[in-house]
């Protein structure tokens, strides 16, 4: 069932990613890709920084979209160099 969770926060996330950062997206299973790389990402930023959005589900997606826009940000300054 965790595996369910994680792939529906990845994919909200993702989704949510591409919706703030304008431009070309990577399709359905790239968003959910990009979701679950962004929770990683946030979920080390925000311990690192001490900040707990809450262990609810709008916390999940909020600490994943959080990786999800850095993980794309970063991939955008890779892509131009």
């Amino acid at each position: 069932m965790e595996f369910f969770w994680m792939i529906l926060i990845g994919t909200i996330a993702g989704w949510l990613a591409r919706q703030f950062m304008t431009g070309e997206g990577f399709g359905v299973v790239g968003d959910m890709i990009t979701g679950m790389v962004g929770a990683l990402i946030g979920g080390l930023i925000f311990e690192r920084t001490g900040i707990f959005p809450g262990s609810s589900l709008i916390g999940s997606v909020l600490v994943a979209t959080s990786g999800a826009i850095i993980f794309l940000y970063g991939v955008r300054l890779f892509k131009k160099a």
